[in-house]
């Protein structure tokens, strides 16, 4: 089954389609970010404060308590399970288009990785080994750029597809 190069050759109908739910999923995206700045998770401390506390920090302006483990277990699973399948499905479409075959193991593998590195060291900072944190921030911001890198690729296929024409298939 021939694939490379499938997405900008789909019916204009389709590929808007495609292209509004990867607007869509990416809107979802960007807006988990938007919240892990409004916790100030977006730095090493912040990040560790987010899940262990900072009760002994007297001049903290937001009282935040550590998280219990249930809790934690319940954030690592929700975002384990969700981010896998927004993933899994950005990884699909991205096999689609047309582009070199390494590109395309980096964008669809890439991801799960980090969402382990994320989250399981999220777990293993709160459970005590702190150095995690800069693990945490690091596979965050490796995630979030294979995101947009997987969902600029799909667009632009989708939007533009005559610029991926594949000899001897033309664009519908």
């Amino acid at each position: 089954m021939k694939y490379n190069g499938l997405l900008p050759t789909l019916p204009k109908e389709l590929r808007v389609f495609i292209a509004t739910f990867v607007i869509v999923l990416s809107v979802g995206y960007f807006t988990g970010l938007l919240f892990i700045q409004e916790t100030e998770s977006t730095s090493p401390v912040g990040i560790e404060e987010n899940y262990l506390g900072n009760e002994e920090d007297e001049d903290a302006e937001v009282m935040k308590f550590k998280k219990g483990n249930r809790e934690m277990l319940t954030v690592v699973h929700t975002h384990v399970l969700s981010m896998s399948l927004i993933f899994f499905l950005l990884g699909g479409l991205v096999w689609l288009t047309k582009a070199p075959k390494k590109l395309k193991l980096f964008l669809t593998l890439e991801p799960f990785l980090s969402i382990i590195l994320t989250f399981g060291g999220i777990y293993v900072m709160w459970s005590g080994v702190s150095w995690f944190r800069y693990i945490v921030i690091f596979s965050g911001i490796l995630m979030t750029v294979t995101y947009t890198g997987s969902a600029i690729l799909v667009l632009w296929q989708c939007l533009f597809p005559k610029t991926f024409k594949i000899s001897g298939v033309s664009s519908r």
